[in-house]
């Protein structure tokens, strides 16, 4: 290897992870090293350090916020639907939080250190453990927003039926099986399909995006599996918004468990949309590479990452925000009593009705206008009583 060859070891292809631009000594590398090999001879970024506390920090100190709301929350919570419905609304919030601080501590440690991951971790054992992190609280939150959409579809929907009132129990009975779910996925590679690599700039692991057999279907999976649970969380928060907007109108007794109902599902479609806008990009963009075949370029990785990374850091504050105790202090001017809401509905829907009608028969009645008007007219004119003639007095004789 001649000198320039050797200096030129371990320099970042800023466009691509293409194992054709390393040196054939890296095959005999770990299977986590075999593509992008440590140490990489870079500056060091004061700012990467800097962006990645503050972000992590930021993010950590909204997820533990939200917990101290929701706990406070729940334990003045008598209602079973609100309390499953905060169950599962804790198990993200906590999801978030852990995948932040176990994710966010290596990045910011590597960025502040610069170690080295070969003399670290020469079996890759600390490099498969961050790609199951990155994984397991990726997939987990995605998920964990589709049980919530099914919660919320079985409460309305069926709200007497024994599967409608979910127990606090078989709330926390679902988180677990999502939280086991998503770390059966996130085991996937250490059983064959799939690989966790370093990725460039050296700070963070991840599922290896190519298009070989096994890399194939675990991005696949990884990527299925995602865009799936929001598929079916759009589709379920669209019904049971239409079924709660049908049944919203009811008797006061159980109208303040609605004005709650409707409280839910406004914090539920705001967590669906901004999973959707954080996640589709990147779990998109995985799913397009593979399957062209195509190199991961690795500034468009790193960008839909960071857009991803902000939904653990938005979802805290949807709950945060929007209560109606904190939107009463916000907005005190509006009526946040209890038949507010109700009464906002009956308005729209009176609104909306007058509206359709008037627009559907508004042809109908123009075209009927003139013959409906001109037959009132001839029937009024054949009511009217005929004119009375005065009598003729006759003329006196001369």
């Amino acid at each position: 290897m001649t000198p320039s060859a050797a200096m030129q070891r371990g320099v970042i292809d800023s466009n691509s992870t293409s194992p054709s631009s390393w040196p054939a000594a890296n095959e005999t590398a770990p299977l986590c090293y075999s593509i992008n090999t440590p140490p990489f001879r870079q500056p060091p970024s004061i700012a990467s350090a800097y962006f990645s506390a503050i972000f992590s920090g930021l993010g950590l100190t909204s997820n533990l916020v939200a917990l101290v709301v929701l706990l406070r929350t729940f334990r003045r919570t008598h209602s079973r639907s609100r309390s499953s419905f905060l169950i599962f609304l804790g198990g993200l919030v906590f999801t978030d939080f852990m995948g932040l601080l176990v994710t966010g501590s290596i990045v910011v440690s590597y960025h502040v250190t610069h170690f080295d991951w070969r003399q670290l971790d020469p079996h890759c054992h600390f490099c498969n453990f961050m790609g199951m992190s990155m994984v397991f609280y990726g997939l987990c939150p995605l998920l964990l927003g589709a049980a919530m959409a099914v919660e919320r579809f079985m409460g309305i929907t069926k709200p007497f039926s024994r599967s409608g009132n979910m127990s606090r129990g078989r709330a926390g009975l679902m988180v677990a099986l999502v939280w086991l779910f998503a770390g059966c996925v996130a085991l996937l590679p250490l059983v064959g399909v799939g690989a966790y690599h370093l990725q460039i700039p050296g700070s963070w692991c991840f599922l290896n995006i190519s298009a070989a057999t096994r890399d194939l279907s675990f991005c696949l999976i990884f990527s299925l599996v995602g865009l799936l649970s929001l598929a079916a969380s759009f589709l379920l928060n669209t019904v049971t918004v239409v079924a709660l907007v049908r049944v919203c109108c009811g008797p006061e007794a159980v109208q303040r468990r609605r004005d709650y109902e409707v409280e839910m599902m406004v914090q539920l479609i705001f967590i669906m949309v901004i999973a959707s806008v954080c996640w589709c990009p990147l779990l998109v963009f995985i799913a397009e590479t593979v399957l062209r075949g195509e190199q991961a370029k690795i500034r468009h990785l790193l960008l839909w990452l960071r857009f991803a990374t902000w939904n653990q850091i938005l979802d805290p504050w949807v709950y945060i925000l929007f209560r109606r105790s904190v939107l009463k202090r916000v907005y005190p001017r509006m009526d946040w009593s209890r038949g507010s809401i109700l009464t906002l509905y009956t308005s729209v829907r009176k609104l909306t009705r007058a509206s359709l009608a008037g627009g559907l028969s508004q042809g109908a009645g123009g075209a009927a206008e003139g013959g409906a008007e001109g037959g009132a007219k001839g029937g009024a004119k054949g009511s009217e009583p005929p004119p009375t003639v005065p009598p003729q007095v006759p003329a006196a004789e001369s």
